[in-house]
């Protein structure tokens, strides 16, 4: 089973979601990863506005990553927007520019950005 670290919800920023992703996400674990988070989101109801999944831990990602980040973001209730961070120089970066997937989803570099914007 794929283990997902806790969210947090960063003081002073109610409403936002901060969901750390592991360090591979692949056909290995996407499938296992994908009602891991819904249940995170379900739990957060109408409160959650942003959810900001963090991949800078993410050393690898394949297109299962990219159906993965996705789903999540047709899944989110209406009026929630996910965000996601990932390192510019990283594979996991590149990966979600090739796949066009940054024009769907705002990529940041910066974690702090992503929870403030």
């Amino acid at each position: 089973m794929t283990f997902l670290p806790n969210p947090t919800e960063p003081p002073g920023l109610p409403g936002r979601v901060r969901l750390p992703m592991p360090a591979e996400i692949d056909f290995c674990n996407a499938a296992e990863l994908l009602p891991l988070v819904l249940s995170e989101v379900r739990d957060r109801g109408d409160r959650l506005e942003v959810l900001v999944l963090d991949l800078t831990a993410t050393s690898f990602m394949d297109s299962q990553g990219v159906r993965l980040i996705n789903d999540i973001r047709h899944r989110l209730r209406p009026g929630a927007t996910m965000r996601l961070v990932a390192r510019p120089e990283g594979v996991t970066s590149r990966v979600l520019e090739l796949t066009g997937l940054r024009r769907d989803v705002p990529v940041y570099d910066d974690l702090g950005e992503a929870l403030a914007s």
